[in-house]
């Protein structure tokens, strides 16, 4: 049984571990409103150079533009995006063990080689201890994050691409929602799916801006021209919206991780204290006992 000075020592630590919870939790929070700012800059224009790769992709980019031709795949890049820190719930389990399902649902027993780009310390340690073949990985980026990553990325994963030695690209990481919800996504980032929402910009009639409704427009200098020229663009604003989004979500998540930890740290103190006061006042009402035992014995013996 835990003497009164084990419980006092007890709550001592569990105080002390609180006031880092809460610190954490209000630096989470510091933080994460200018991660938001960031997404809400960010999110409009990726949205908006992607419908305007829309409107401006023609068959003939489809047969022949290296950044859309569909090969046979062989060869995959699974993008995985975690956090380099934990303490922010199940933040980096959730999004390894999905990447992990899905390697093995969709790629496993075929004849198909999949390579991990790790972005995140928690991804590189977890698929480097493991049977996966990592081709690339980049940690210590959220720390500081800004646009050059996107762009080591990109470099790195896109000219691999057009050389040939991936066949598709995948990126895996989790989207802001809200303060506490994180959603993740899945999604093709080569080569590039624009066919795939083409056809389901003809089939929703109403489209998604009015310049992809409207077919009247006259391109400088011409339309392939721009085409190639915004698919670079595209691609690199897909990446950094990749990123912004997964530091957000991950500040999000250890804000509310944090503040559970806080709170159940509370918890814990209120009982522990009610066991000390239970565990002190049967000390003493023993050693009244003791102390009455004793008189009345000495009183007995006189």
């Amino acid at each position: 049984m835990a003497t009164l000075r084990d419980i006092k020592s007890r709550i001592v630590g569990v105080k002390s571990t609180q006031k880092i919870t809460k610190a954490m939790k209000m630096v989470a929070t510091a933080k994460l409103r200018r991660a938001q700012q960031r997404i809400v800059n960010a999110r409009p224009y990726a949205r908006k150079i992607s419908g305007m790769l829309l409107h401006l992709v023609t068959e003939e980019d489809i047969v022949n533009n290296p950044f859309l031709i569909q090969r046979e795949v062989k060869n995959v890049c699974v993008v995985v995006v975690t956090a380099d820190r934990g303490l922010c719930g199940a933040f980096n389990t959730n999004i390894i063990k999905e990447a992990v399902k899905h390697i093995e649902t969709e790629f496993g027993g075929k004849e198909i080689k999949t390579h991990l780009y790790c972005v995140g310390k928690k991804s590189t340690e977890y698929f480097a201890k493991r049977n996966y073949q990592v081709a690339g990985k980049l940690v210590g980026l959220f720390s500081s994050l800004d646009y050059s990553s996107a762009v080591f990325i990109y470099i790195d994963v896109v000219t691999k691409f057009l050389n040939s030695e991936y066949d598709k690209v995948i990126l895996v990481y989790n989207e802001f929602v809200s303060l506490i919800q994180q959603k993740i996504v899945m999604e093709q980032l080569l080569p590039l799916p624009l066919k795939h929402e083409q056809e389901n910009q003809a089939i929703q009639k109403s489209g998604t801006s009015e310049e992809i409704q409207n077919p009247y427009f006259i391109y400088e200098p011409d339309q392939k021209s721009i085409f190639e020229y915004l698919i670079p663009k595209h691609l690199k604003a897909q990446i950094w919206r990749t990123l912004l989004e997964s530091n957000a979500a991950e500040l999000g998540a250890r804000m509310t991780a944090m503040d559970n930890a806080t709170t159940n740290a509370q918890e814990l103190i209120k009982s522990l204290n009610l066991t000390y006061n239970k565990e002190r006042q049967a000390s003493i009402t023993k050693e009244i006992l003791e102390i009455v035992s004793g008189a009345n014995a000495l009183k007995a013996s006189s």
